[in-house]
């Protein structure tokens, strides 16, 4: 297909990607209560803090890299997946359900190619979501934290990488969410299994045996964890490196989508 017939694709998913009305309030919504997990977190911090000893427990605060993981709680985190997550299921099982998938298939027979659009577009939109639920967090909560002389700057260390695998988390669960669609082709039960492989599945898995740690590793909201680690952290009987989170982000991205280009490919409408 020509990059003229593709830029029509990418502009017709586009279009439905943004057809409901119920889009805008789905994404506002998800934004914040997001940030408000992570504003709220930010503000009992500032609130029951104590100011006995303030400028020693202050100097510790920073130091152990408390305010870097308050740009993105464990809360947030959940909320922020789960919703990227059905965003990017409904995507494709939602059009396998209503049946106008078929339409599409018949107006466009390469199939891979209209699979490629719908994942460029969710993909796209998810990681400028993310960005901006991301940075605003970060601003919100450092100048929160800043009342107390505890917020930091993006060049903290371990602030950027913070700010950077929060705002990933949108586009990598959207585009599993995706690929689990295309296998199913229902909203419902797919958003299910995505809970099951993205939010359930990591507490199966211990750090005790390697084999275990190693399963729990190449989850992505493990990955997620490993990025948002503080100085502090105790040390895991089997550890692994921020490298090695970001290529479980990478992994299952692209494991999705050759996932989903496959099985469209493969399977009748």
């Amino acid at each position: 297909m020509n990059a003229v017939r593709f830029c029509d694709l990418i502009a017709a998913e586009w279009l439905k990607t943004w057809s409901l009305r119920s889009a805008p309030w789905v994404y506002l919504v998800t934004a914040l209560a997001a940030i408000g997990f992570n504003v709220g977190q930010a503000y009992d911090t500032y609130h029951y803090w104590n100011e006995q000893n303030a400028g020693s427990h202050a100097r510790e605060f920073v130091r152990d890299g408390i305010p870097v993981q308050s740009v993105f709680t464990d809360d947030a985190s959940i909320v922020f997946a789960l919703a990227t997550l059905a965003i990017g299921a409904v995507a494709i099982a939602g059009e396998y359900s209503t049946g106008q998938i078929r339409t599409t298939f018949t107006a466009v027979p390469a199939r891979r190619s209209v699979m490629a659009a719908k994942l460029a577009v969710t993909a796209g939109v998810m990681t400028v979501f993310g960005a901006v639920v991301a940075l605003v967090s970060f601003c919100t909560t450092q100048a929160i934290l800043g009342l107390r002389d505890v917020g930091v700057s993006i060049d903290h260390p371990g602030a950027l990488r913070a700010v950077l695998a929060s705002a990933l988390l949108a586009p990598v669960c959207a585009v599993v969410g995706m690929g689990i669609g295309a296998v199913l082709r229902h909203a419902g039960t797919s958003i299910v299994a995505g809970v099951v492989v993205l939010l359930l599945a990591p507490f199966l898995f211990s750090e005790d045996h390697h084999w275990s740690a190693v399963l729990n590793h190449a989850l992505p909201m493990s990955a997620w964890h490993r990025l948002m680690e503080i100085p502090f952290t105790p040390p895991v009987p089997y550890p692994w490196t921020s490298t090695g989170a970001w290529i479980v982000y990478a992994a299952w991205a692209l494991g999705a989508v050759a996932l989903a280009g496959t099985v469209v490919h493969r399977r009748d409408q």
